[in-house]
C-alpha cells in the first residue's frame, strides 16, 4: 500500500514522502492518527501541487536547519552515569538525557529527532541528530562514571569495620547466665 505521509516517522520517512508500507500498518495506524493518507491518484496530484506553493518555505526551513546544524558542529556531549565495578551502567543513556545535557549547553533539541541504541557501558558512543531531510548530524557521546570515586571508599569502609571488631571483644559483656537472674 502507497501512503503519503503528513509528519515526519523515524525509520519510515519525512512529511510528503510517499512509501510503501504493509495494509495493516498503513490502515490500522498511519491513517487513523492522521499520520498519512492514502496515496490515490488525485493524492499525488495534490501533494504535487502543494510542493510546488510550498517550495520556498521547504528551502527556509531547510536553512534553518543547517544553521541549527551547525551550531553542533564540534559538540560533544559527556554524561556522567552510575556505573557498576563492571563498567555496566544501573539504567541507560538514551535520547532523552542526550537531549537534557544540550540543553544544559544551551542548545535546544527535540528529543524524538535524536537517534541511537541505548548506551549500557561506559565509553564512547554517536548520535544522530535528525534535523531535516537531508541535514543530519553526528554527534559524540561519551559516557562516564559518576560514582568512579565513590567505589574505593566503600572498600575502605569495610575494612575499619573489621579493626573495630577486637576493639569490641576487650569490653565484658555480660553473658546470658549472668543476665537471667537479675530478670526473674
Amino acid at each position: 500500500m502507497k501512503i503519503i505521509l503528513k509528519e515526519d516517522i523515524v525509520g519510515l520517512g519525512y512529511k510528503n514522502d510517499v512509501v510503501e508500507v504493509k495494509d495493516g500498518y498503513g490502515r490500522n495506524f498511519l491513517i487513523p492518527k492522521k499520520k498519512g493518507v492514502i496515496a490515490s491518484p488525485a493524492a499525488l496530484k495534490m501533494l504535487a501541487e502543494n510542493l510546488k506553493q510550498q517550495a520556498h518555505k521547504i528551502e527556509a526551513l531547510k536553512a534553518a536547519a543547517q544553521k541549527r546544524a551547525a551550531q553542533l558542529d564540534g559538540v560533544s556531549v559527556e554524561v556522567a552515569a552510575k556505573v557498576s565495578s563492571t563498567g555496566q551502567l544501573y539504567g541507560s543513556v538514551n535520547a532523552a538525557i542526550v537531549a537534557a545535557e544540550l540543553a544544559k549547553k544551551g542548545i535546544e533539541v527535540d528529543r524524538k529527532i535524536i537517534t541511537m541504541r541505548d548506551i549500557k557501558h561506559v565509553g564512547e558512543y554517536e548520535a544522530t541528530v535528525h534535523f531535516f531531510k537531508d541535514v543530519e548530524v553526528k554527534l559524540p557521546v561519551i559516557v562516564v562514571a559518576e560514582n568512579k570515586e565513590e567505589v574505593a571508599p566503600v572498600e575502605e569502609e569495610v575494612k575499619p569495620e573489621a579493626v573495630e571488631e577486637p576493639e569490641a571483644e576487650d569490653f565484658e559483656v555480660p553473658t546470658e547466665e549472668e543476665e537471667a537472674p537479675e530478670a526473674e
